[in-house]
């Protein structure tokens, strides 16, 4: 008979059920993007003692790592990161971010909730599951890049890229991104938005502003193009999506003078789509846009636009109908599925197979005094453990 999880969880010995030296040791290494600092190390330690095959993929200066366990299919796969932001003015800490301090049942520390401590509550499920039930008929597999909260150019893209190529494949995803905005089993990210940056460089003439036709204005054709941007309405949403928006995040020309007409004007700006657009239909729409300037302008208009990700939607069925059982098993909390927030790997993921995201709760993360409650980081790890016995019991489609 196979022991059940509460029993493996307490069972004494067992390194690495126990998520939270690991959580600790993770934060401890100060990984800030994209410098690993150890922390891809400490994450092989833990899987290749639990049997998998691990995998180094660097791309240019960032390290990935990608495990598996087994070649069978249904290939369950874990994903995330190690990389973390900067801890800006560690004086403003109240303990040090990469001490992973313990007290009243809190730990401490830049990554603890985005997302190390849910990495540690992956090993540590993984534990349990095996511990309990054996080896699984399938696959369970890793795939942790140390580039997703910089570029996000040489991690899960690029690792994704040569994975395929080499035909290994996966069946569904689960990414551990801290999705619950309050407390544990709140909320599955099932989609996201959709993300273009834009840079848009106006270069005119340079002149005196008492002599106009000597030069050529570049802030009114700036500013035309800006307008009519804002003043499309992209769409009224598209459920469970909300509506997509455009925002101007900066303006510059950096001139100082009282009497001079400036030679170039800069703005820069973010669109977040919903599926009802394409990345490269919105891009080819701004550069409609900008011809119709270019008519009366005697300048030029240069554009800078870098699709980040695409919308996508994992549709409500039996991924995410267990993800959710098995939230609300541990919370009795049955979280909502949503699609809104910012990006993450997700979106590249979804390219090559079903995803979702779901970890612990983010309410700090990116702020000074980033941390977690422990006793949230033990509840996930009981979630992915249920995650992984139902899966493997009853894959879903």
């Amino acid at each position: 008979m196979s022991k059940s999880i509460s029993d493996v969880a307490a069972a004494p010995g067992r390194v690495w059920a126990d998520p939270l030296p690991l959580a600790r040791r993770l934060i401890q290494r100060p990984s800030i993007t994209p410098t690993d600092a150890g922390a891809l190390d400490v994450m092989q330690e833990g899987l290749e003692a639990l049997g998998f095959d691990c995998r180094r993929m660097p791309f240019d200066d960032v390290d990935n790592l990608y495990a598996r366990l087994g070649t069978a299919s249904p290939c369950f796969m874990f994903a995330g990161h190690t990389d973390v932001v900067p801890a800006g003015d560690e004086a403003g800490w109240t303990r040090p971010p990469f001490a992973a301090e313990e007290e009243d049942g809190v730990l401490w520390g830049r990554g603890a909730a985005d997302m190390k401590g849910a990495l540690a509550a992956m090993v540590a499920a993984v534990q349990r599951f095996l511990d309990a039930k054996g080896q699984p008929q399938g696959s369970i597999a890793f795939l942790i890049t140390g580039d997703e909260e910089g570029w996000a150019i040489n991690g899960t893209r690029k690792v994704l890229e040569a994975l395929d190529a080499e035909g290994i494949t996966f069946d569904h995803c689960l990414v551990g991104e801290p999705t619950n905005p309050h407390e544990m089993g709140e909320v599955i990210k099932s989609g996201r938005r959709g993300s273009l940056n834009g840079r848009i460089t106006v270069n005119g003439r340079q002149g005196h502003v008492a002599y106009p036709e000597r030069a050529e204005n570049p802030i009114p054709p700036l500013l035309d193009l800006l307008n009519r941007l804002q003043a499309r309405e992209l769409d009224q949403g598209h459920p469970p999506f909300q509506p997509s928006n455009l925002e101007i995040i900066s303006v510059d020309v950096g001139n100082e003078a009282t009497n001079v007409i400036p030679a170039s004007a800069e703005a820069r700006f973010n669109i977040r789509f919903n599926i009802k657009h394409k990345g490269a239909e919105l891009a080819q729409w701004i550069e409609n846009e900008a011809a119709k300037i270019d008519l009366y302008f005697d300048g030029t208009i240069d554009l800078d636009l870098r699709i980040s990700g695409e919308a996508f939607l994992t549709p409500a069925g039996e991924f995410t109908t267990l993800i959710q059982d098995a939230a609300e098993a541990e919370t009795r909390r049955r979280p909502a599925l949503s699609t809104g927030g910012g990006t993450s790997d997700a979106r590249f993921i979804q390219a090559y197979g079903p995803v979702a995201e779901f970890g612990l709760v983010g309410a700090t993360m990116h702020q000074v005094d980033e941390r977690v409650d422990i006793a949230d980081i033990e509840c996930l790890t009981a979630i992915y453990t249920r995650i992984l016995e139902r899966y493997f019991e009853d894959t879903p489609a």
